[in-house]
């Protein structure tokens, strides 16, 4: 009887010591209070009064700046090179000024493609520029800012962002578009982008600028470094229906 009565009291004491260790284990760390997440690093959550985690929220894409969609310009008589050649009053937006570089930047020319007008420049000769510059505002392009336009490009043809700044300074980046003679809804983002210097007479590129100032931007468009080569299929680029995504800043 003394030696079951000992097994007994045995068994009771292992079941307690079982249950009180099972307690122990369910605790939070902390003397008894609950434990804040960990983030991605390792350490606790920022972003939130009182060290909750947190998520960090997404950037926001800057709202449509501006849209141009082009038009042709009045004209007398035939329909002609001459008569097609780009002006301020292919422009619909009234925002919006047309800026064109290059040494026969004046023969870009308004043309129809696929219901659109669009500039064209295959009887260019020499290398060009099309920009647009908003009259009441520079544009801030850093971010997630982003130029959209419909653009072809034809016969080995590329071309490139490029950018006036606030102090006189233009810019290609080294972002090309090819569309290998389709027209396309092109989109290119100013982030990241590796840029040239560019002679605005010649459009020429020169030396490479780090970290340019991107905040106050004059102007902004596509350059294509080399000339048109006529009509028909030759080297050449169309754009239209062209919009920017980014931040006003009043001049």
């Amino acid at each position: 009887m003394q030696r079951g009565r000992n097994i007994g009291i045995t068994t009771i004491a292992i079941g307690l010591a079982v249950l009180t260790s099972m307690a122990r284990a369910q605790q939070p760390a902390g003397g008894g209070r609950g434990t804040e997440p960990q983030g991605r690093e390792g350490g606790r959550g920022g972003g939130r009064e009182g060290g909750r985690g947190a998520v960090a929220e997404p950037a926001a894409r800057p709202a449509l700046l501006f849209k141009e969609d082009w038009k042709q310009p009045p004209y007398t008589g035939t329909l002609n090179d001459e008569n097609r050649r780009a002006t301020q009053d292919a422009v619909t937006n009234p925002r919006l000024e047309l800026k064109l570089y290059g040494t026969d930047a004046r023969n870009v020319g308004v043309y129809t493609h696929e219901g659109r007008f669009d500039l064209w420049t295959g009887v260019v000769s020499s290398p060009v520029a099309i920009m647009l510059r908003d009259k009441g505002n520079y544009v801030d392009l850093t971010g997630l800012s982003r130029l959209r336009a419909i653009v072809r490009t034809l016969a080995l043809h590329v071309i490139h962002p490029v950018v006036k700044l606030a102090d006189g300074t233009y810019l290609a980046g080294s972002r090309a578009m090819d569309t290998e003679g389709e027209y396309i809804q092109e989109e290119v983002r100013f982030g990241g982008m590796r840029w040239h210097k560019l002679d605005p007479m010649k459009v020429v590129t020169t030396v490479e600028v780090a970290s340019p100032d991107l905040t106050r931007v004059d102007e902004v468009g596509f350059v294509d470094l080399a000339p048109g080569g006529g009509h028909g299929v030759a080297g050449a680029f169309n754009v239209s229906t062209l919009e920017l995504y980014a931040k006003a800043v009043p001049r």
